[in-house]
C-alpha cells in the first residue's frame, strides 16, 4: 500500500536506547516513552545529558535566553525594571543605569540604552503604559 494510509497502518515503534551524558559521561536510557514524547514535539535529536545533568542545568538556568514565564517559580524576563532572574529561574539579571527621559532621574532598566529610543524609570513607565486588559 502507498500513499498516505500506508503511514497511518505502519505506526513508529520505538525502542529504548542506552546513550551516554556528555556531562557526566554516565550511560542512561533513552526509554520509548521518551522518544515519542521527543517526536510528538518535533524534536529531532536524543538527549546528549543524562536526566539528573538535565535537571540540573535547568535548575541553574544554563542553555535559554531570557524571556517571559519560566516554569515554577522562576520569574521571567517582565514586571517592571526591579531585577527578577533570566527565563527558566536563571541568574540575577544586569542592570543598567540611564536617564529618564521624562522626568530626567536616574533609571536602571534590564538592557543597554542604545541612546535611539527613550528610557523611562519605573514611575514614568508606569504612567505611559496603557492600562491593561484582563
Amino acid at each position: 500500500m502507498s500513499g498516505p494510509r500506508a503511514l497511518e497502518d505502519d505506526p513508529v515503534s520505538f525502542q529504548d536506547k542506552t546513550l551516554t551524558c556528555k556531562d557526566c559521561g554516565q550511560e542512561f536510557i533513552w526509554t520509548a516513552g521518551e522518544q515519542e514524547f521527543y517526536a510528538s514535539r518535533g524534536l529531532q535529536n536524543a538527549p546528549t545529558r543524562c536526566p539528573a545533568d538535565r535537571a540540573a542545568r535547568r535548575a541553574q538556568g544554563g542553555g535559554r535566553g531570557g524571556g517571559g514565564g519560566g516554569y515554577g517559580g522562576g520569574g521571567g524576563g517582565g514586571g517592571g525594571y526591579n531585577g527578577g532572574g533570566g527565563g527558566y529561574g536563571g541568574g540575577q539579571r544586569e542592570m543598567f543605569t540611564a536617564t529618564c527621559s521624562n522626568c530626567g532621574r536616574e533609571a536602571r532598566v534590564p538592557f543597554q540604552p542604545r541612546g535611539d529610543k527613550p528610557v523611562y524609570c519605573s514611575d514614568c513607565f508606569e504612567q505611559r503604559r496603557p492600562a491593561r486588559r484582563y
